[in-house]
């Protein structure tokens, strides 16, 4: 037991009590009685980063949903500032999609989109997920091309938009433990001149080490003055025809927060 406890004190960096949200450790399926929902299946395993078990989302060929762990969500108290942290492992011998994009991973969406809603098409979904080897930090507000002031993260191309933030270097290139942080706050607002300031903040960091860094980023418009993040989703997925062989990831010692650990 204090071997445990050690192990994870030594993985989780100090941080202010106050600004911890939620943690996860994936050492049980018990997630439902954690506040977790929208999951049909969990699988946990053993060679966890820390603790007794990690969860576990495997492809197999030709399909792009996971199989054993499922898609699942979790709602927090609102916030207009959020930090995500894990420790994720790509089995050896993992395969990109060719493609600039995913698979997907995970993502934050706000209180302007219900629990249910999907992250697809949202008034704001963030993205924090390995794409060809680098980390990548993105954003995409589709539902908003009818709002008064319309979209903030570009102009819809094929049914899509989104702002891309990747790492210049390429990071995921083994099949070890790595850990992920990201962070993203909402831009202020002008209401007066009903204009957005371009002040929001996109980080991410890949085992300590800050590669993205956009402290001049718009996130929301004055039609959403109320948008706070209040949801995670975990969502592992390649899109039909992307994945390119059977393989795994392995997630473990999850936590969400309104700041990073000094």
């Amino acid at each position: 037991m204090f071997a445990t406890v050690l192990i994870a004190a030594c993985l989780m960096p100090a941080a202010n009590p106050s600004a911890l949200l939620f943690t996860e450790s994936f050492d049980d399926p018990n997630f439902e009685a954690r506040g977790w929902y929208d999951l049909t299946g969990t699988r946990i395993v053993g060679d966890a980063k820390a603790g007794k078990g990690c969860i576990e989302y495997e492809w197999v060929a030709g399909q792009g949903k996971t199989k054993g762990s499922s898609p699942m969500r979790r709602l927090f108290e609102p916030t207009d500032r959020v930090y995500l942290r894990y420790y994720l492992k790509l089995s050896q011998g993992w395969g990109w999609s060719g493609r600039n994009y995913h698979p997907h991973l995970s993502h934050f969406m706000t209180t302007e989109n219900g629990r249910w809603d999907a992250p697809a098409a949202s008034h704001l979904t963030t993205y924090t997920e390995p794409v060809g080897g680098r980390l990548r930090i993105a954003l995409q507000d589709i539902q908003n091309k009818d709002a008064p002031h319309g979209l903030t993260q570009g102009l819809l191309k094929r049914g899509y938009n989104g702002q891309f933030y990747d790492s210049k270097e390429v990071l995921f290139d083994d099949d070890q433990w790595h850990l992920v942080e990201a962070y993203f706050q909402l831009n202020t607002l002008n209401l007066a001149a009903d204009k957005p300031k371009g002040d929001g903040i996109v980080r991410g960091w890949f085992d300590g080490k800050l590669v993205v860094d956009q402290s001049d980023v718009v996130l929301r418009s004055t039609d959403f003055p109320n948008m706070k993040f209040n949801q995670l989703l975990l969502t592992p997925y390649f899109g039909p025809g992307l994945l390119p062989h059977a393989q795994k990831l392995w997630i473990d010692e999850l936590a969400v927060g309104t700041e990073r650990p000094k």
